[in-house]
């Protein structure tokens, strides 16, 4: 969880740095690519995880 958040934070830095410096627009693309492959890790590991049964 800690990579994650991690991640997500990383990705937001670099989508600013190259918002705000129009020349780093490559930047903007990387945070974006980070963000997307982050959101989909969790995706990922969230369907693996193993569901519990309810006992009533």
């Amino acid at each position: 969880m800690t990579l994650f958040l991690l991640l997500v934070i990383v990705a937001i830095v670099l989508g600013l740095i190259g918002w705000v410096v129009h020349g780093l627009g490559y930047l903007l693309v990387i945070g974006v690519v980070v963000l997307v492959a982050d959101i989909v890790f969790g995706l990922v590991r969230l369907a693996r995880r193993p569901r519990r049964r309810r006992i009533r």
